[in-house]
């Protein structure tokens, strides 16, 4: 394998960055106080925690999906970042009681699942196709990782290695064990996060194995369908494109199937790729990575347009109303782009996590940290809220466990590099050129593109400095201790790099001019065709009933229109908004008609339009983000 495609960079883990941000900061509070607590209470009410003590009967919606324990161990897993970050005596306790019954339910020969251990017990190994085992495992392996990282303790993770030392002698191309695969991708990433936790390689060589037999035919899914006594040809979602597993992976080049799967798989994929050197793996996530975000990824960072498959229908198929764009794709979307940008630093990776993360992943929980959205749509009628809770609440503690952890995704270091990805108000240490250093942000990024980063090292050291340039940004400007910096000839892929003998006490001043865009849609997106959307730097606007009024739909965009921007610190928590002068439909004269020969009249409009994010936390109403352009 050509080691050119092996992991380059590593990212700088989130106990080692402090986060003190003016958008940030209040975000992660009311995480921790508000979201953990009640997500905690959630899984608690619903049976989900006390489904792993034996004799455990559900009531009413209680056990809704076998792989509800999944829940639990995100909750976990964001849990205990938080606790690293942020000691908690009481949230300690609570985590240990959770820990403490989950390995209670760990059986003899280390396979832990509730539903299939109290519940289906004859079930257990019998469907991989629909009955999610190896995906709840993996949450559990991510959890367990988590957990040891925050607290040094070994209780979880040995519950974990135990688990997956037994799915180790059930699975694998060796004589007796079966070659299968798990119908929703997750085990895959987890178990390389296992193995780079314990250094165990058979967790990486059973990770590679899963990846490599998917798509091989005869297709397992058929085998063990026959095994059950049932024909493959019944199986519900009618292709095995819904779970990507119709062609091996090194062949798949178009994104089909469940959104959270694929990019799951891709994450996967990407991890391996890094692992080994494997460049036919990294090919098709260069070809994938394409098809996703450039062909079928919404302007706020979602992904998955059909409620149908939870998933991908053609390229080019975005519509706004009925968008699906559940909040998990977004976040797997997140964490794959996080993923290759290890492998290769290049801004296109570092554009699409600020897209997701400052709209289509945040916009899933309400600011008060208590309402949750599965889907994200782009534009509403009035009928669209948050909810507290749902039957599947995979997305809730999924948005719990990447705010708690953000703090790993806005550096990442080389031997020779320290790299600034996101621009957020804290300070990072890392070791870089054989040295400790700090980089300390200050910025009011998003509402602000004026970013300083200050070095500190305890001796004058040689290395480079990469800083993004994000692809939204025209104009960009730097300066390294006052001086002018040409960056002609100094951009890499998206970053400027400075390198040069840092001492402590220099700085260098990012300057990204943030004016309000207008940003169009590719001809081929039929629903946007004459429609504009609002963006000031990364932040993604929509027009709200609740500063405006229901004629949301009937508005338009003059070309020649002035846009104006300004911080509005009392509303939503303190937002940019965006307001300037539109026209609107005149209905007058339309009595009794529906339709005729003269065409509509306007009149002016004033509007305000909000991050995309903030929608829907006042009251319910219209919404908007793609405007007709008059």
């Amino acid at each position: 394998m050509s080691p050119k495609v092996r992991r380059q960079f590593s990212p700088v883990q989130f106990t080692n960055v402090t986060i003190n941000d003016v958008f940030w900061t209040k975000r992660i509070k009311v995480n921790r106080e508000q979201t953990l607590p009640f997500e905690y209470e959630q899984c608690k009410t619903t049976g989900r925690i006390d489904q792993f003590k034996p004799g455990f009967v559900p009531k009413g919606t209680q056990f809704t999906h076998m792989f509800n324990d999944s829940d639990v161990h995100k909750w976990l897993e964001a849990a205990s970042y938080s606790l690293a970050t942020h000691p908690d005596p009481k949230l300690k306790a609570t985590v240990d009681e959770v820990v403490d019954l989950i390995v209670s339910a760990q059986q003899p020969d280390g396979y832990l699942h509730s539903f299939f251990t109290f519940v289906q017990p004859e079930m257990r190994w019998k469907n991989l196709r629909d009955n999610h085992e190896l995906y709840t495992a993996g949450h559990l392996f991510e959890a367990a990782v988590a957990h040891f990282m925050a607290t040094g303790e070994r209780k979880l993770i040995d519950a974990a290695c135990r688990f997956a030392d037994h799915i180790d002698t059930m699975f694998g191309s060796e004589e007796g064990k079966k070659p299968g695969y798990c119908g929703h991708q997750e085990i895959e990433l987890a178990l390389v996060k296992l193995y780079s936790a314990t250094g165990n390689e058979k967790y990486l060589k059973l990770s590679k194995f899963f990846i490599d037999e998917r798509g091989k035919q005869p297709y397992y899914f058929d085998i063990e369908a026959r095994e059950r006594g049932e024909d493959p040809k019944d199986y519900w979602a009618k292709t095995y494109e819904y779970c990507q597993c119709h062609i091996p992976v090194r062949e798949q080049d178009r994104v089909v199937g469940h959104a959270v799967r694929a990019l799951y798989m891709y994450s996967g994929m990407a991890d391996l790729a890094g692992e080994y050197g494997d460049e036919p793996l990294l090919n098709a996530c260069n070809k994938l990575w394409d098809n996703v975000c450039l062909k079928n990824m919404y302007i706020t960072g979602g992904i998955g347009p059909s409620a149908k498959n939870e998933g991908f229908t053609f390229d080019y198929d975005l519509p706004n109303e009925s968008a699906y764009a559940e909040t998990c794709a977004s976040i797997a979307l997140f964490l794959w782009n996080h993923r290759l940008l290890q492998l290769d630093c290049d801004s296109r990776y570092a554009d699409v996590m600020e897209r997701t993360i400052y709209n289509g992943i945040i916009s899933g929980v309400s600011l008060d940290g208590r309402k949750f959205f599965y889907v994200n749509p782009l534009a509403s009628v009035g009928d669209v809220q948050r909810q507290e809770w749902f039957a599947c609440s995979c997305c809730p503690p999924n948005v719990a466990r990447i705010l708690a952890s953000l703090g790993q995704y806005v550096y990442s270091t080389s031997d020779t590099d320290a790299v600034v990805h996101l621009y957020v108000q804290g300070t990072g240490k890392m070791n870089v050129a054989g040295q400790e250093i700090t980089l300390t942000q200050t910025t009011e990024y998003p509402w602000d593109g004026n970013v300083r980063v200050g070095i500190d090292v305890p001796q004058p050291t040689k290395f480079g400095l990469r800083l993004r340039i994000p692809g939204w940004c025209k104009g960009a400007t730097l300066k390294v201790n006052g001086e002018a910096v040409d960056l002609s000839g100094k951009i890499e892929k998206g970053y400027a790099r400075i390198e040069r003998e840092w001492k402590s006490g220099d700085s260098v001043e990012l300057d990204l001019p943030m004016p309000v865009e207008r940003v169009y849609s590719h001809p081929e997106v039929r629903q946007d065709m004459r429609h504009v959307a609002l963006q000031r730097g990364p932040v993604v606007f929509c027009l709200e009933e609740a500063d405006n009024d229901d004629s949301l739909f009937k508005v338009m965009l003059p070309k020649d229109a002035q846009l104006n921007a300004s911080f509005q610190k009392d509303l939503l928590d303190g937002v940019v908004t965006i307001t300037g002068e539109a026209v609107v439909v005149d209905q007058s004269g339309w009595e009794g008609q529906l339709y005729r020969t003269e065409p509509v009249k306007t009149k002016p409009y004033k509007f305000t339009a909000i991050p995309y994010f903030a929608w829907a936390n006042r009251k319910i109403g219209k919404m908007v983000v793609w405007i007709p352009e008059a």
